[in-house]
């Protein structure tokens, strides 16, 4: 599944004033990287890609709209999917795309 461009455009749109700001297609969706760091992305398997402070991805995860990515089998902290209905709303995928810019402008640039 590619990823979803009409996302792809409202993320763009968001972040467009970011210092900083690159694409990156990666994960097989379209990341939007601050500083070098991978902040949010359109997922190519629907929905966000999202970076967080591991220390506090339990706090986003409710189980049925946001989760750990799962990489080779292993949910990974500090990594999100959200799916497409929690980001129908743009204040929501405002406060997503927020939080993942929020945490990439935190880490040290590439």
């Amino acid at each position: 599944m590619a990823y979803d461009e009409d996302l792809a455009d409202r993320i763009r749109e968001i972040v467009q004033d970011e210092g900083g700001l690159s694409e990156k297609k990666m994960f097989g969706g379209l990341a939007f990287l601050v500083g070098g760091n991978m902040a949010v992305a359109a997922s190519g398997q629907g929905g966000l890609l999202l970076r967080v402070d591991p220390a506090r991805s339990e706090e986003y995860v409710d189980g049925s709209t946001v989760d750990r990515m799962v990489m080779r089998g292993r949910a990974m902290d500090g990594w999100l999917r959200v799916v497409d209905a929690a980001v129908e709303e743009d204040a929501d995928l405002r406060r997503w795309v927020g939080i993942g810019v929020d945490y990439a402008r935190s880490l040290p640039a590439k």
